[in-house]
């Protein structure tokens, strides 16, 4: 497998927009911006933010990850 198609999600990302925003908007009050396009492209910087995340104390955040994170089959 070539390293594009290895960084690279499913196309079913767009069956995820709803969790892409709520994620979003959740870490933006924790000081953190996200690039939907990117999230929805990049294998690898969604895994680094949905990490990233996944570490914060807020439970409704690390929920949200979780729900993305099963969503983009990551």
């Amino acid at each position: 497998m070539q390293a594009t198609q290895m960084n690279t999600l499913r196309p079913a990302t767009a069956g995820c927009l709803v969790e892409i925003i709520e994620l979003k908007w959740l870490l933006r009050g924790h000081g953190v911006d996200v690039h939907v396009e990117r999230l929805q492209s990049d294998a690898e910087y969604a895994r680094r933010t949905l990490d990233q995340a996944a570490a914060t104390p807020s439970a409704a955040l690390r929920d949200a990850a979780a729900r993305l994170r099963r969503c983009l089959g990551l």
